[in-house]
């Protein structure tokens, strides 16, 4: 088995909202915050919001969402993946892992999503947005609301890890990554994506 390494930088395009499941309701203060890290309460991207994003965006590219009925892919049903899709399909369940326990599905989870660690380089690392919702009648804002983000510009480090084994192909599997993070930039990260959050460039891409 050999262990390869994908390492580089997230760049913020526009500001990231990863929710950080704070019930706490403060007056005047923000009310949907981000998640941040216990000790030293700095911004981060869990390794699981890129791993799930990334999943997801390539069952969609491999034509396999139809397939689960909004469940995630998994190895139950392979039979029914025309055969000419089927190698993707079998990859994707290798290097992700199973979406569903099968005895007859023994193949170990090839990647693991380190949490991304945000670069200090002076810029601040969090920004309050208001947002408001508009009646349709008045037009007038209604319901304001602050959510917390992180800014354009700032960088989080990520570091992508490959498990290979004898009969797996590394280039197909790095093909695979690297399709995954262009999705992501071609859509988003986070929460509100709709609304313009959570652009993202991964830059200083570099395999080890």
């Amino acid at each position: 088995m050999e262990i390869i390494t994908l390492t580089g930088k997230i760049k913020l395009l526009s500001g990231l909202h990863i929710g950080g499941g704070d019930d706490t309701m403060k007056i005047g203060g923000i009310d949907n915050g981000i998640i941040k890290t216990t000790n030293g309460n700095k911004p981060y991207i869990p390794g699981s919001s890129l791993k799930g994003k990334m999943r997801s965006l390539l069952e969609w590219n491999f034509r396999l969402v139809n397939y689960g009925d909004g469940n995630p892919f998994h190895s139950g049903l392979l039979n029914k993946i025309p055969e000419p899709d089927k190698k993707d399909a079998l990859n994707l369940l290798k290097l992700f892992g199973n979406g569903k326990s099968d005895d007859s599905f023994e193949e170990i989870t090839r990647v693991s999503f380190g949490d991304c660690q945000v670069i200090e380089n002076g810029m601040k690392l969090t920004e309050g947005k208001w947002e408001n919702s508009i009646n349709r009648i008045k037009g007038t804002a209604s319901n304001p609301r602050q959510t917390e983000r992180v800014p354009a510009g700032v960088e989080f480090e990520f570091d992508i890890r490959v498990k290979v084994l004898d009969n797996d192909s590394e280039e197909e599997f790095k093909k695979i990554i690297e399709k995954g993070l262009e999705l992501i930039e071609l859509d988003y990260l986070g929460g509100n994506g709709s609304r313009g959050y959570g652009r993202v460039k991964f830059i200083d891409k570099q395999w080890s």
